[in-house]
């Protein structure tokens, strides 16, 4: 498919239940894509392999595989731009195989006539929760103890304590995707509250799969404002569903250049948030702006703890994407440390100021690892440009990106320097003023993008 194709919506029915999936680059979007989200709308004990769209002539056409994904999206595109009509959206009807099955005490299905497959996805589950006993609590990871010191949650405490369901959920939007999962806008139908699902499939190695425990474990202890909330979690047959408050400014990624009194004042939130895992012995381990949310009442919290992290298993994968953040010392081997995280604040902060990743000479995003590697750990940090930026910013995340960890500041000094108290005066109007003229701007531009390709 052409890479400059315009926005589509998947529009996904089942009974009197629809969910519109925004596709940005269709040429992104896969099979297995589709099948996760069709699997939020059907709220049934069914397996979904398959789906139907209806083509030009209305005829039901079947999608079993990515060729066939592939050239639905291509006969939808042509049809669509030869009649002018791209924000007519493309309807797709989930195909339900046979269901024999029954749930557990998990409520993880167990199949009465399993074949092989099925039986090894379920024992993936069953392995899922008998892991818990095995994962040590992310305050002794990050102690470095091989205490037995029994933890504040098990898993059965974890999922029972916001007693959420998939039949609580009416799944409205996908949001994101990546190697971490699939990420729903939804609502709560007895609460009639937002929430952000986190949909992520078992079939994971073992370690990644205890790296989602400490995950879970991480937002059921933390009680914070500047922490992302946990509602709770529920199995529903081999995928797990994390459910968390809702921000409706997203992440602050998208945000490109943002002014230094409005980023001060998220940096206090963000600082403290930091600060409040550390005092529980927890560090984040994926500081950076993707792992920061917004909402348009000025609140900033921190999410997703590490889980991404553990996903990546090649050298060409560990320096790139979310490790562009990673600290001089890690990349070179040494233990990972709160300066380590200092460090992924500055450069954060670095990036947010001046709307680009810092270090010119290679990219976040780059295909080629080693050039950033060299960039981070063989040349000097970069300098924000002074008289553009106030002297006290400047000086802060300078002192954040020193090379060597021991000269960055300690943990109780950041609430202290003479940028965060500049800043902290708790008018968070300024922040949720800003993001939303920044959100109804984001969406002005996806409308006339849409128009302008129709």
């Amino acid at each position: 498919m052409n890479s400059e194709s315009p926005p589509i919506v998947i529009r996904i029915r089942y009974g009197d239940s629809a969910m519109d999936w925004n596709i940005e680059h269709p040429d992104m979007v896969t099979f297995e894509n589709t099948l996760e989200a069709i699997n939020q709308v059907v709220n049934e004990p069914v397996a979904v392999a398959a789906f139907e769209y209806e083509d030009e002539d209305g005829d039901r056409i079947t999608v079993r595989s990515e060729e066939e994904m592939v050239n639905m999206i291509q006969q939808y595109l042509a049809f669509q731009s030869e009649n002018g009509i791209f924000s007519e959206p493309l309807s797709i009807y989930p195909r339900l195989g046979k269901s024999a099955c029954k749930r557990n005490i998990e409520g993880l299905k167990v199949q009465t006539n399993p074949d092989a497959s099925t039986v090894q996805r379920n024992n993936k589950c069953d392995t899922f929760i008998s892991l818990m006993d095995e994962v040590d609590s992310p305050m002794e990871q990050d102690q470095g103890s091989g205490s037995s010191r029994k933890k504040s949650g098990d898993i059965q405490e974890i999922l029972a304590c916001g007693n959420i369901s998939e039949g609580d959920l009416h799944f409205l939007e996908m949001l994101g995707s990546g190697n971490c999962g699939t990420v729903y806008k939804a609502l709560h139908r007895k609460m009639s509250m937002p929430m952000a699902i986190k949909v992520i499939i078992l079939d994971c190695t073992v370690d990644a799969q205890k790296q989602i425990l400490s995950e879970l474990e991480v937002l059921y202890r933390c009680k914070s404002p500047f922490i992302i909330s946990f509602y709770g979690a529920y199995f529903m047959e081999n995928r797990i569903s994390i459910c968390t408050e809702f921000m409706d400014g997203g992440s602050l990624d998208q945000y490109g250049q943002i002014p230094e009194h409005i980023l001060g004042r998220m940096t206090v939130s963000i600082v403290r948030g930091m600060q409040y895992l550390w005092s529980l012995k927890i560090m984040h381990r994926d500081v950076k702006p993707s792992n920061i949310l917004v909402n348009t009442t000025g609140e900033v919290k921190l999410c997703d703890f590490g889980v991404s992290v553990q996903l990546v298993e090649s050298i060409a994968k560990t320096f790139i994407g979310t490790n562009a953040y990673m600290a001089p010392e890690k990349i070179g081997g040494q233990d990972y440390t709160v300066q380590s995280e200092v460090w992924s604040l500055g450069i954060s902060l670095f990036e947010m100021a001046v709307g680009r990743f810092p270090y010119e000479t290679a990219n976040k995003n780059s295909s080629k690892p080693l050039e950033l590697l060299n960039s981070i750990v063989l040349k000097d940090p970069p300098q924000l440009p002074r008289g553009v930026f106030s002297d006290a910013f400047v000086d802060f995340v300078a002192n954040c990106m020193q090379k060597v960890p021991s000269a960055r500041p300690a943990p109780e000094a950041l609430m202290k320097h003479a940028y965060i108290e500049r800043y902290d005066d708790e008018k968070m109007e300024a922040i949720a003023r800003w993001v939303l003229e920044k959100v109804e701007e984001i969406q002005r531009q996806k409308i006339a993008k849409k128009t302008s390709s129709a």
